[in-house]
């Protein structure tokens, strides 16, 4: 079983950095914007791809896993795809069946992320749901060309934002770290950090280095 779930929109604000100037009263238009405020911000939409296998007893079958992986195969699962499992009734999820769909998941180069997702229909009985939810950023109404021309007041373009957020948007490999963005790592590696320190000092300077030898004669014959 396959259905397809699309959510709404999430907006992400503050992608941009703010002016000099607070933010206008009242909704924000290009007449009304006289900082550096974008009008034109990324657009997060998520859409869930939901599948039911067999769990039969505390593992997946080799045939559901067949099933698994071919589905994943349909879907093109990707890098930025988050991946979890639901069970009826909110049960727990055996650790044979999570471990065998992580290991279909793993041949995709994917984790299985912690907690589902709310999906629609109920799970049937002795069976377990995986979901793919994959996020797509874009920013809408870009680019646009609505300026009234000379204006009383200073103001950006109407168009202001739309390359820098367009190209964000097209390039970011996880669109969801627009929305939360990533927590780092609460502990460092000295030896990753130091690295490029390291590489610096001890190579050798370009101007202790001999010059490269070079040939004038032409290789032709000619005179």
């Amino acid at each position: 079983m396959q259905r397809l779930l699309t959510l709404a929109a999430v907006s992400v604000a503050a992608l941009a950095a703010a002016g000099c100037t607070t933010a206008p009263p009242g909704p924000l238009t290009a007449e009304s914007n006289t900082g550096l405020y974008s009008l034109h911000q990324p657009v997060v939409e998520r859409t869930d791809y939901v599948f039911d296998v067999e769990a039969g007893g505390d593992d997946l079958s080799q045939s559901e896993q067949a099933r698994l992986d071919a589905w994943f195969a349909s879907i093109q699962l990707r890098y930025g795809d988050r991946l979890s499992i639901d069970a009826p009734g909110g049960q727990m999820v055996s650790d044979g069946v999570a471990r065998d769909v992580a290991h279909v998941a793993g041949r995709y180069g994917l984790l299985l992320s912690d907690g589902a997702p709310i999906t629609q229909g109920d799970i049937p009985p002795g069976a377990v749901r995986v979901i793919a939810s994959r996020a797509h950023a874009s920013v809408p109404d870009c680019p646009t060309w609505n300026d009234r021309g000379m204006v009383t007041t200073t103001a950006t373009s109407s168009n202001y934002g739309c390359a820098v957020n367009s190209n964000l948007a097209a390039m970011i490999a996880d669109p969801n770290d627009l929305v939360l963005g990533r927590e780092g790592s609460v502990e460092g590696n000295a030896a990753t950090a130091t690295r490029a320190i390291r590489s610096y000092r001890t190579r050798p300077a370009t101007s202790q280095q001999a010059l490269p030898a070079t040939s004038t004669t032409s290789g032709s014959g000619g005179h």
